[in-house]
């Protein structure tokens, strides 16, 4: 699994899991960044597990001094998500419905991670996801025209079986500075329908944004590493942003502000990554603008079981109360030695030359000196 910038072999990534325990014996669980919890409880301790959006809020300002900014955003994520799953829990009711969805429904893409897949298992991956009815697919590139071309048609060739015309996109995970963006999109668009080009530029590059969109026929979509709703204005004010993206890791208070900001501009939402916090389908349920979510695996996290369904190209949550999610414990405990994504290199870390190369699939030297021992 990876992207342009790097990726793990072994394809084993860690996902924390949070309980927020309560007086009454109501567990809330979620999934997401262990980031800074300690720091942010706090904020949380002996308050009403109800008031939820006031309880974001005081995290917010309990880390004001050092900002909440980057992976701090996280921590306070995964304690908003436990809340509303703990809220819900005390109506007795799936927390899509408390958010006030009627339909149970949430239309997805499929998204396989698969910079590193050989072509023969990147089709099998997506003919798996065609089997569950999906009609659009993401690809991993950025890097080589032709073989981006070649692999959007394997996954184009996979979902025909649901529809004629698939929606494509293409991930290239911040990995160019604009005028590469600008030629690598357009010479793709000579040979596909490009439905959106993800995450061009550098995540706070609204000007670049504005300019790229206005030159391509592709929907320009970003935003999924913004940590907070006031990072998406420069996007909103300059015309940035055509799929405003929400990291599913950030949280639900922060995905619905997040729609609401986007759907009084008339712009589509989309969530990426809902492995590392389920619960965030049930808000993609609840807004007016949600427009696809991003489904990266069929499967859940080991250890945990989700009330939810993949069929007919998206996912049906259960009735299970509150975000469905189920934790086994004594299987996670017996299965600690899985990995451990935190490495020094994979998608998590971005290359030195990232957007600095003439060619963008020039190798990179390895300049670095050698370290001095301490």
């Amino acid at each position: 699994m990876g992207d342009v910038n790097g990726f793990i072999a072994s394809g084993i990534t860690e996902v924390p899991v949070v309980i927020i325990e309560t007086d009454e014996g109501v567990e809330g669980v979620a999934l997401g960044s262990d980031h800074d919890l300690a720091r942010i409880f706090p904020a949380l301790e002996g308050q009403d597990p109800r008031g939820v959006s006031a309880l974001y809020d005081r995290m917010l300002a309990h880390v004001f001094k050092a900002g909440h900014n980057g992976a701090t955003f996280g921590g306070v994520a995964t304690f908003d998500a436990a809340l509303w799953d703990i809220k819900a829990k005390l109506v007795g009711e799936p927390l899509w419905r408390l958010l006030g969805a009627t339909d149970r429904f949430v239309p997805g893409y499929a998204s396989g991670l698969d910079i590193a897949l050989s072509d023969e298992r990147l089709a099998a991956f997506y003919e798996s996801m065609a089997e569950r009815g999906f009609t659009s697919g993401k690809l991993k590139g950025g890097r080589d025209v032709e073989t981006d071309l070649r692999r959007l048609d394997i996954v184009r060739g996979a979902l025909t079986r649901n529809t004629a015309r698939p929606a494509l996109m293409l991930d290239a995970n911040e990995s160019w500075n604009l005028k590469q963006a600008v030629r690598f999109v357009s010479a793709v668009e000579a040979e596909v329908d490009l439905t959106w080009i993800e995450e061009p530029l550098r995540r706070w590059d609204a000007h670049g944004h504005a300019r790229l969109s206005r030159a391509v026929n592709a929907a320009v979509a970003t935003g999924e590493n913004l940590t907070g709703l006031e990072q998406f204005r420069s996007l909103f004010d300059l015309g940035g942003v055509d799929i405003v993206q929400s990291g599913a890791v950030w949280g639900i208070t922060h995905f619905l502000r997040l729609a609401y900001a986007a759907h009084a501009r008339d712009l589509p939402i989309s969530p990426v990554g809902l492995t590392s916090n389920p619960a965030v389908t049930h808000a993609a349920a609840a807004v007016p603008n949600h427009l696809t979510a991003e489904v990266q695996d069929l499967a859940a996290p080991f250890g945990v079981v989700v009330d939810e369904e993949f069929v007919d190209g998206g996912i049906v949550l259960g009735d299970a109360p509150g975000a469905g999610l189920r934790i086994d414990e004594a299987a996670i405990e017996s299965a600690r030695e899985q990995g451990d994504w935190m490495q020094a290199a994979g998608p998590h870390v971005r290359p030195v030359r990232a957007g600095l190369m003439l060619t963008a699939d020039a190798p990179e030297a390895d300049s670095t000196p050698a370290p001095l021992s301490i």
